[in-house]
């Protein structure tokens, strides 16, 4: 049996990590289950992550750097309109083909909730620093206007809310949004 290096483990982490977190939560998740599911003890676990909020946060990051390399790769060469339908396009097909994504994202912000409620701050922080990167990807190819960066991110806020919620891709709740943001085909559950 070929051993993976620790960079390799860490990965195995990551991905682990995000598969049990979307389905628990922050607080729902145990290191125990990621552990086991990477196929490592706790103790090793955690030589390659300082503790749950670290490995959660390696995560969540994870997720923002994919959903910020899925937009700059569908919006390459694009601008304006081009680039707003492409990325919107790109976006709603991660969505069907890879959920886990989406329900990371979604724990992510309500993890942010709670961690503020508690008085840690600097897990918002680094949230907040991923979207400004998200943001900034969006910015430059819908022109740098602002009201346009800001209804693509509220346009896909509102599908990642429907999508969690289960509505399916011919409920009437899609008609109203142009026809990159709607979701197609059946979504995983």
């Amino acid at each position: 049996m070929v051993r993976m290096s620790a960079d390799e483990r860490r990965e195995s982490v990551i991905r682990a990590a995000t598969s049990e977190f979307a389905r628990g939560g922050y607080h729902g998740t145990s290191t125990e289950a990621i552990a086991r599911r990477v196929g490592v003890s706790q103790p090793y676990l955690f030589r390659l992550f300082a503790g749950k909020r670290a490995i959660f946060l390696a995560a969540s990051e994870r997720c923002m750097d994919d959903t910020v390399r899925t937009f700059e790769e569908a919006a390459r060469g694009l601008e304006g309109e081009e680039a707003l339908h492409a990325m919107a396009n790109a976006y709603t097909r991660v969505l069907a083909e890879q959920p886990e994504r989406l329900m990371m994202q979604m724990q992510t912000y309500v993890a942010v909730a709670a961690a503020e409620a508690e008085g840690d701050h600097g897990f918002g922080e680094a949230v907040r620093a991923g979207w400004m990167r998200l943001w900034d990807t969006v910015h430059v190819p819908l022109g740098a206007d602002v009201n346009e960066t800001t209804t693509f991110m509220a346009y896909g806020m509102l599908v990642n809310c429907l999508v969690a919620m289960g509505f399916a891709p011919g409920d009437r709740v899609w008609e109203g949004m142009y026809p990159s943001a709607r979701i197609k085909g059946r979504l995983e559950k």
